[in-house]
């Protein structure tokens, strides 16, 4: 199958079409899921006239099963735990301080170097629009949601360029509004729908945040 969009920017703009109803809105605010996610939510930003920022996520691996998820941390000092994962690891507590201590300090290091010293934005009573550059499983998507539920929003807006038509309708359930701009029943990964799918900067991120 042909790609779908030329790079992150223009999936951004493509996928702006689709949010047109938040274009200028006052409370609301476009975060993007580092690193990829940031030229799509850059891009849709621009188009609606929006503020930009980053939401970071880190997941909690279980050691030796990284892919095993115990939780996830987010930006604002947010702590998810999945319980099912928790009461089947052996001295989870134990695990679970330490993994989250080394991710905390990785998760403070992209917050500084992204935000370059800026203040995290106020959430609170505000409508997010969270964006990444496509979903498959949906786990760093699912962990931003429960992390910004925890802080007083007021309407969840999941929006990506490409996704799973499952994981999409799934997310559908967890949101407030899921925009999954083109999820095909051929899909088998984010980046067969790019042209260009190389790894987005710490960079990048960066001049994009300006």
């Amino acid at each position: 199958m042909e790609s779908k969009f030329q790079n992150r920017a223009e999936a951004g703009r493509q996928l702006a079409e689709k949010l047109t109803a938040y274009r200028g809105q006052r409370d609301a605010i476009v975060l993007g899921l580092p690193r990829g996610g940031v030229p799509v939510a850059a891009a849709v930003a621009r188009q609606l006239g929006l503020p930009l920022d980053v939401f970071v996520v880190r997941k909690l691996g279980v050691p030796g099963f990284e892919e095993l998820a115990m939780g996830a941390i987010a930006s604002g000092n947010v702590v998810v735990l999945n319980d099912e994962v928790m009461h089947a690891v052996p001295n989870a507590e134990a695990i679970l301080e330490s993994v989250r201590a080394r991710e905390t300090l990785e998760l403070q290091r992209r917050e500084k170097q992204y935000r370059q010293n800026r203040d995290a934005p106020d959430l609170r009573g505000r409508v997010a629009v969270l964006v990444d550059d496509g979903v498959a499983t949906g786990a760093t998507m699912r962990a931003a949601v429960a992390a910004l539920r925890k802080q007083s929003v007021t309407k969840i807006v999941a929006a990506v360029p490409v996704g799973a038509p499952e994981t999409c309708r799934e997310l559908e359930r967890e949101v407030d509004e899921m925009v999954c701009a083109f999820s095909p029943a051929s899909f088998q990964g984010v980046g067969q729908f790019y042209e260009d799918f190389s790894q987005t900067t710490d960079e990048e991120v960066r001049e994009l945040l300006k």
